[in-house]
């Protein structure tokens, strides 16, 4: 599932129209966005928690050249799943209809 087919599913689900479902998941995901740069995390229970990690600098290697280089360090996002949703998925229960 895509950005927009997540906004048809909301507005279809709400009885939204497409341009306030379109609002209402750009206003989520800029909410979470603002939230992981501030360096907070974001936690949706039975879903999962997006945080920031952070990685040292190390020596990496240019994949033509062969040739070392260094690699600054960095801060990344991170998904880590939640406990309902890894079991749903291990068991296949994803689907509509509870199937």
């Amino acid at each position: 599932m895509n950005k927009s087919e997540l906004i048809d599913e909301l507005s279809r689900e709400a009885g939204l129209s497409y341009g306030v479902a379109e609002f209402v998941v750009n206003e989520v995901f800029m909410a979470m966005a603002d939230t992981l740069t501030g360096g907070d995390g974001v936690e949706i229970r039975g879903f999962g928690s997006f945080v920031v990690r952070e990685y040292r600098p190390y020596t990496g290697r240019n994949p033509r050249s062969g040739e070392k280089i260094p690699v600054g360090p960095k801060k990344l996002p991170f998904f880590k799943v939640g406990k309902e949703l890894r079991e749903r998925v291990m068991n296949n229960k994803g689907n509509k209809g509870g199937g």
